[in-house]
């Protein structure tokens, strides 16, 4: 299919690796120009430069967004090879905590990087979107925004915040040309999640072979209808589309893309 991108241009946030970065790389795969965003310069250059390797086009933006200094730089810096027409509001982290580990300072730091960043890129490059009638913004959540564990409460909190800001965004934007969308994934196989599940699968018992480890800890810990982890460029495709024109019909949506692991019709 083709998805009508060719000629587009993109910032992913928090692109130089994991998710952000299946997701330059599919967007590059279909005529995108991207944008390639981090902190790390030499993560950032290295995906950029693999990116136009095969072929593709791709500029990268450094800068820690966190703050209005690094969102500046990096919004001058993507906007300095043109238009953004695609903003993906990817960049975020978290830490494994309790309740009782969790302070204040942390929920505080949480949510500065996971959902007030976001917010400096809508601010900052949206009205742009909408002064040339046309834009896509998606934000990549998650089912604990609506499926909370016990652990990590102060991530699963700003994982309902990025939902909500997304959806009140659609409302913002009716009429422009605008979208606003989430895609929330399930429990996804990147490195650290290899690595964290390689390493505590001897005291839960999962076998010994990746295959093994892969299926008892999904059965435990992320139980859903395809019974496996998903693939970040699973999550890609699901970005792709909704940054096309082909998705102008759909706004102020989620897209759960987690393998059927939420169970709810809403």
């Amino acid at each position: 299919m083709d998805l009508q991108l060719n000629g587009k241009r993109a910032l992913v946030t928090g692109s130089s690796s994991g998710l952000g970065e299946a997701t330059v790389r599919a967007l590059a795969a279909e005529g995108v120009a991207v944008v390639v965003h981090g902190r790390d310069e030499r993560r950032s250059h290295a995906v950029a430069a693999s990116i136009r390797a095969n072929g593709g086009k791709a500029d990268v933006a450094i800068g820690d967004l966190t703050g209005d200094e690094g969102a500046d730089a990096v919004v001058s810096a993507a906007l300095a090879g043109g238009p953004v027409d695609i903003l993906v509001n990817n960049a975020g982290s978290y830490k494994h905590l309790s309740w009782a580990d969790a302070t204040p300072e942390t929920w505080r730091d949480t949510y500065e990087g996971n959902v007030v960043s976001g917010v400096r890129m809508i601010q900052r490059l949206v009205p742009l979107m909408r002064e040339r009638g046309w834009g896509r913004v998606i934000t990549i959540g998650g089912g604990l925004a609506v499926q909370p564990m016990y652990q990590h409460p102060q991530y699963n909190a700003t994982l309902a915040a990025r939902h909500n800001l997304e959806v009140s965004l659609a409302r913002e934007l009716r009429g422009t040309g605008v979208t606003s969308n989430v895609v929330a994934p399930g429990a996804i196989l990147v490195d650290a999640v290899r690595d964290l599940l390689t390493e505590i699968a001897p005291a839960h018992g999962w076998g010994e072979t990746w295959a093994q480890i892969e299926r008892d800890a999904t059965r435990e810990l992320v139980p859903n209808d395809v019974e496996r982890l998903g693939r970040p460029e699973e999550i890609a495709s699901a970005v792709a589309f909704l940054a096309s024109p082909l998705s102008g019909y759909i706004s102020g949506a989620v897209l759960r893309v987690d393998g059927g692991h939420i169970r709810n019709v809403a």
